[in-house]
C-alpha cells in the first residue's frame, strides 16, 4: 500500500510539473508579442453583452491589468446602449426617433451621461481595481478631451425629393481631441477608463457614439492598435466564413457589395478610418471569449478581423 500511494504521489507531481512547462511554454510563446506592443498604446473599445456578464467582466479586467504590467498603455472607452434603454424605461422616459434614429433630449441626455460616466464607468473601473490594476474613470469632457459638435442627418423626402435636416437633440460628432489628459495618465501606472461623452466649443454636453469616440481618440494617439470589443467574431464573408485580416480597401468593397450590412456597417467604417488617421490596426472582437484582448495581442493567429495594413501595399506576415 505505501509503495502504490508513492507512486500516485510522484505521478501527481509529475503531472504537476507538465502543467507548470506547458504554462511556462505559454508565456514564453507570448513573449515576442508583448515585446511587440511593449510601451505602446492600444485603445480598447468595450460594449456590447460582455459588459453585463460578470465573469467576462472579470476576464476582461484580467487582461487590461495584464497588459498594463506588460508595459502596453491601455485606453478603455466604453459603451452603455443596453443599460441607458434599461434605465429610460426604468423611468418611463420615452424615446423619439427621427428616420429610425433615436433624438436625445435634455431629459434623455441627464440619464445617459448618469449611466455612461457614472454606474457603468465606475463599475469598470471597480472590478480593474479589483484585480490589482489601478483605473481611474474620466469622460470626454474632462480637461476638454473630446470637443464635438452637433450631430446632423439629412435625409431626402421620398414624395417631394427635398432634402430635409433632421436635429438629433444633444447627439455629438468628435472635432477636436485633445489628449493632454491620457498622455499624464499614461505616464503614470493608472489605466484611464473613458465615457463617450464630450462637450461643444460652446460647453454643451453632448452623447456620442462610443465606437466613434474611440476611434477618433485611437487616431489622435496614434495607437498600436484599436480593439473593438462586440457580439460577434468579426467580419464575414459571403460564406459566412471569418476574415482574418484586410485591407481598408477590401473593406469597402465588402460593404459596397452588401457582404457587410446593418449595424456592422458603421462599425467597419470606423475602423477604416482610424487606420487611414493613423492607428497601424483595428480589431474587431467577440467580447464574449473569455480573455479576448489577450488572444488577440498575444497570440500568433489573433481573435478576430484585422484591418490594416495600407491600400497597395504588400500583404503582411498573419497578424502584424
Amino acid at each position: 500500500m505505501a509503495k502504490s500511494g508513492s507512486k500516485h504521489k510522484k505521478s501527481a507531481k509529475a503531472k504537476s510539473g507538465d502543467a507548470a512547462q506547458a504554462q511556462a511554454e505559454i508565456l514564453a510563446q507570448a513573449l515576442p508579442y508583448m515585446q511587440r506592443y511593449g510601451d505602446t498604446t492600444v485603445v480598447v473599445k468595450y460594449g456590447g453583452h460582455a459588459m453585463g456578464d460578470e465573469a467576462l467582466a472579470e476576464s476582461f479586467a484580467k487582461d487590461i491589468v495584464l497588459l498594463k504590467q506588460a508595459g502596453v498603455n491601455p485606453v478603455i472607452v466604453h459603451g452603455g446602449g443596453p443599460q441607458i434603454g434599461q434605465l429610460l424605461d426604468e423611468l418611463n422616459i420615452k424615446s423619439r426617433f427621427e428616420d429610425g434614429l433615436r433624438v436625445t433630449d435634455k431629459e434623455t441626455l441627464d440619464v445617459v451621461e448618469m449611466v455612461l460616466s457614472g454606474a457603468i464607468n465606475k463599475s469598470i473601473v471597480g472590478a480593474i481595481n479589483a484585480q490589482g490594476g489601478q483605473a481611474v474613470g474620466i469622460s470626454g469632457k474632462d480637461a476638454n478631451l473630446m470637443i464635438a459638435k452637433k450631430s446632423e442627418r439629412r435625409v431626402t423626402d421620398p414624395v417631394s425629393n427635398v432634402e430635409q435636416v433632421i436635429d438629433l437633440g444633444y447627439v455629438g460628432e468628435p472635432e477636436t481631441v485633445n489628449t493632454n489628459i491620457i498622455d499624464v495618465i499614461q505616464k503614470s501606472d493608472l489605466i484611464p477608463v473613458v465615457a463617450p461623452i464630450g462637450a461643444s466649443a460652446e460647453g454643451a454636453t453632448l452623447n456620442i457614439n462610443a465606437d466613434t469616440f474611440a476611434g477618433a481618440l485611437a487616431s489622435a494617439l496614434k495607437a498600436k492598435r484599436l480593439l473593438m470589443l462586440t457580439d460577434v467574431d468579426g467580419v464575414l464573408d459571403a460564406k459566412d466564413q471569418l476574415v482574418k485580416q484586410m485591407a481598408g480597401t477590401e473593406a469597402r468593397a465588402l460593404i459596397a457589395n452588401g457582404v457587410v450590412s446593418g449595424g456592422m456597417i458603421p462599425k467597419v467604417e470606423t475602423c477604416i478610418e482610424a487606420v487611414e488617421n493613423g492607428v497601424e490596426g483595428v480589431v474587431i472582437i467577440n467580447g464574449k471569449v473569455p480573455h479576448a484582448v489577450l488572444l488577440e495581442l498575444f497570440t500568433e493567429h489573433g481573435a478576430g478581423t484585422l484591418i490594416g495594413w495600407p491600400s497597395g501595399a504588400p500583404k503582411p506576415p498573419d497578424r502584424l
